[in-house]
């Protein structure tokens, strides 16, 4: 992981930031930038978070940050089973009972399943796929789960882009470059760059029982959270991309 100074160039050089720039956004002198990274000044906490927040870091990594430096993290990583989460978990429960008939489903930072409402269940039970599963793992080697996404190149196209955009946030995760890494080793640019317009969005078409379901999705995180695990939680709402899926939808729930 490397001494504060060490972190704090890597992840300045990973924002694409000069030292002066991060220097002008903090209200410090480049001079003292450059010296907290070479190790030749020692940063307050104050100024530890402050730099943090400048370069957008996620609640990990501030942690990290806090403690190359010598002090106490400030936020907890709660399971979303802990006692304090109830509301949470209340508003998880919430939001992915009242989408149904259409699937929903509550994804952590690695994609692994977190919860899921029951017509997404009927989704992903066919292909071997539960809570706990990652979703990333069986893109990638779930054979029943990819022969019934009927437009899988696509599929893993997009889910590539969302990959590197997530990077971006994260900096670096070895968990989500192990899968850049191996998705890129199988999508091609060329179709990308051949399609002139893009369409307005790329359904994922999905097998089921004789069907082929089309579904576009939706994406909320919890907003002003002090916890890791729940500022990585997001839920992933899908909705049908045509009348067809919405009518087997529907018909699914009530059998």
């Amino acid at each position: 992981m490397g001494d504060f100074g060490t972190q704090l160039k890597d992840w300045r050089q990973l924002r694409r930031m000069s030292q002066l720039d991060l220097a002008l956004t903090a209200e410090v002198s480049a001079r003292h930038v450059s010296f907290l990274e070479t190790g030749r000044a020692n940063p307050s906490r104050e100024m530890v978070l402050r730099l943090s927040r400048e370069l957008q870091l996620p609640q990990a990594e501030v942690n990290a940050l806090l403690a190359a430096a010598g002090y106490a993290p400030i936020y907890g990583a709660r399971d979303l089973g802990d006692a304090q989460m109830a509301p949470v978990r209340a508003a998880v429960e919430w939001m992915l009972e009242r989408h149904a008939p259409y699937p929903a489903i509550a994804l952590d930072r690695h994609w692994r399943l977190q919860r899921v409402n029951a017509p997404a269940q009927r989704l992903m039970s066919p292909v071997g796929l539960d809570v706990g599963d990652s979703l990333l793992d069986a893109m990638l080697s779930n054979d029943r789960l990819r022969e019934n996404i009927v437009n899988l190149e696509e599929v893993e196209r997009l889910i590539l882009q969302r990959l590197r955009s997530e990077l971006v946030h994260f900096g670096r995760d070895s968990v989500i470059e192990d899968h850049v890494a191996r998705l890129k080793s199988r999508v091609s640019t060329d179709a990308v760059l051949s399609m002139q317009p893009l369409p307005a969005m790329i359904p994922t078409r999905y097998r089921i029982a004789g069907q082929v379901l089309s579904f576009f999705s939706a994406m909320s995180q919890f907003g002003t959270v002090e916890d890791i695990a729940l500022s990585e939680l997001r839920i992933e709402c899908m909705f049908p991309a045509d009348e067809a899926t919405r009518v087997a939808l529907i018909q699914l729930s009530a059998s």
